[in-house]
């Protein structure tokens, strides 16, 4: 075993305050992931923790954009062991499933790692991310409207506080929390029929489903929390319309959490540079400083009812946010002097 591996893992689980009274499971599919798995259960014995491996059948790998299906649906036995852990590393893809609320709901924290090892190495998480994108949270928290713009034609507006606001910085510590190792954004969602406006994507934002950059203007039209309208002259508004149909749920073109990104570390430009894009997932380009992060589809992560099975994750560059008129982004620079940093990738 990989000692920096062990070592990076021992103190990620430090983050997460493990003690030798608590259990943590390693829930994996197939033999995805294995040596992360096992470098985790190592880790987690040297902390003194009891530990072992879940591993579950996978019936298909999902696609980045293809959320809330996995093989626990129906696994009852797999459902109560997990919930009698105190942490489980999901290895799998939870996310927007109801089995992941269930297994927080009883209490289980849970730690989404689905990146290779070099992209938990360059994105690990800090205390000073972690306070960043706790301010983030408590502003969402208090205000009640969300704004942002762009020089491109972007100028949507949120109505909030329907639905609570979710923190992620890359390690958990508190019973029933979720978060996503690694990461660094807060977001929330916008009130049922609460999101109005127009959102223009442009070169250089990010089509986290196809991993990779828009590289022409797409306009999306949005009424009453859905978009009604996609156009735009090149492949990219064709790729992003014929994806949502071919789910064939309108459920899909709801729009679905918003935030903005605060770690210093995410790179926007990994796509164009990394050699292992295949085996990497989507978080330098989730969490990359001073994006905003737009979205579709489901909302179950936030306690909604939406779990369509189609999720696009559209980061978005230089643009201008403000919660209840404080501005907290300036064309894509943050500004906030609780939330900025002074160097950044």
């Amino acid at each position: 075993m990989d000692a920096e591996v062990l070592n990076l893992f021992i103190e990620e689980l430090k983050l997460c305050k493990v003690t030798p009274e608590e259990t943590v499971v390693i829930l994996t599919a197939d033999d995805e992931w294995q040596e992360n798995a096992n470098a985790f259960m190592a880790a987690a014995q040297s902390l003194g923790a009891t530990t072992f491996n879940l591993n579950v059948r996978r019936g298909q790998k999902n696609a980045v954009g293809v959320q809330g299906r996995h093989p626990l649906v129906g696994n009852e036995l797999a459902m109560r062991t997990l919930k009698s852990a105190h942490l489980v590393i999901d290895m799998v893809g939870l996310l927007f499933s109801r089995e992941q609320a269930e297994i927080q709901a009883a209490g289980a924290r849970i730690l989404r790692v689905m990146e290779p090892f070099h992209v938990l190495k360059q994105m690990f998480p800090t205390e000073d991310l972690r306070r960043r994108v706790e301010h983030a949270k408590s502003m969402l928290e208090q205000a009640r409207e969300l704004r942002f713009t762009s020089g491109a034609g972007t100028d949507v507006t949120y109505q909030l506080g329907q639905y609570p606001v979710i923190s992620e910085y890359g390690y958990t510590y508190e019973p029933g929390r979720w978060d996503h190792f690694p990461s660094g954004f807060a977001f929330t969602q916008g009130n049922d029929g609460g999101v109005n406006g127009t959102v223009v994507l442009q070169p250089g934002d990010i089509l986290c489903a196809f991993k990779r950059y828009v590289e022409s203007p797409v306009t999306l039209q949005i009424k009453d929390g859905y978009v009604v309208d996609i156009s735009g002259s090149g492949v990219d508004a064709r790729l992003i319309d014929s994806y949502i149909k071919s789910f064939n749920d309108d459920r899909a073109y709801a729009i679905s959490h918003i935030g903005w990104g605060l770690n210093e570390k995410a790179r926007w430009y990994q796509f164009a540079v990394t050699r292992q894009l295949p085996a990497e997932h989507v978080m330098n380009a989730l969490s990359f400083y001073g994006n905003v992060l737009f979205s579709l589809g489901p909302n179950l992560e936030v306690g909604g009812t939406n779990d369509t099975a189609c999720h696009l994750d559209l980061p978005m560059r230089e643009c201008s946010l403000w919660l209840d008129g404080e501005q907290i982004l300036e064309k894509g620079e943050v500004v906030h002097p609780a939330m900025r940093v002074e160097r950044h990738a």
